[in-house]
């Protein structure tokens, strides 16, 4: 699966204040990842990523 910096996708479970949404911020080993409800950043591994992702989001919630 290829990833590109500034791309929003759709994970499996949802961050705890309710948004599935992520916008991606940094790729490699372990990928930055920022929800887009609250703006909070969290570090998870690629594997993690490409296990729970779920889709790309054309037009991401704001």
């Amino acid at each position: 699966m290829e990833f590109h910096v500034g791309e929003v996708i759709k994970m499996k479970k949802a961050h705890p204040c309710g948004c599935n949404q992520w916008e991606i911020l940094r790729v490699g080993m372990d990928f930055r990842l920022k929800c887009k409800g609250c703006d909070r950043q969290v570090m998870v591994p690629r594997k993690l990523v490409e296990k729970n992702f779920r889709g790309f989001i054309k037009n991401p919630c704001e």
